[in-house]
């Protein structure tokens, strides 16, 4: 059975609760969600969807590259926005971050996010 590690990284916002920013197990990397926290202030970057999202995808590029890939190995993403109506404008910031073949994709609505941010990504990768 392949081992499981910690992928962690001062280039992204700690953790703020019992959890960990990455966990590889074998060749696929599970990350936790990223909001569109400062990785120095841990405060949110803007309080517009736009500004959160780059900053989120920013977040988790620099987790896949702590676990020794990039966006380029995302298998999977799941995306929270408080408001739906949003939907096109974050479509448009994730291929500002990942190129075609695109993987495959969840998006929820959700009433709340941590720190009452209006927009949160995880992601599987494969390596």
């Amino acid at each position: 059975m392949s081992q499981v590690t910690v992928v962690s990284t001062p280039n992204a916002p700690a953790a703020i609760g019992p959890y960990s920013q990455a966990i590889q197990f074998g060749n696929l990397v599970f990350t936790s969600g990223q909001i569109g926290l400062n990785p120095v202030t841990g405060e949110l970057v803007g309080s517009d969807t736009a500004s959160q999202a780059r900053q989120a995808f920013a977040n988790l590029k620099a987790v896949a590259e702590q676990a020794g890939g990039s966006l380029a190995n995302v298998v999977k993403f799941t995306l929270f926005l408080t408001d739906l109506s949003e939907f096109a404008q974050v479509n448009a910031i994730m291929q500002e971050y990942v190129q075609q073949p695109f993987p495959a994709r969840s998006t929820v609505g959700v009433a709340s996010l941590p720190k009452g941010a209006r927009f949160e990504v995880e992601a599987i990768l494969a390596l």
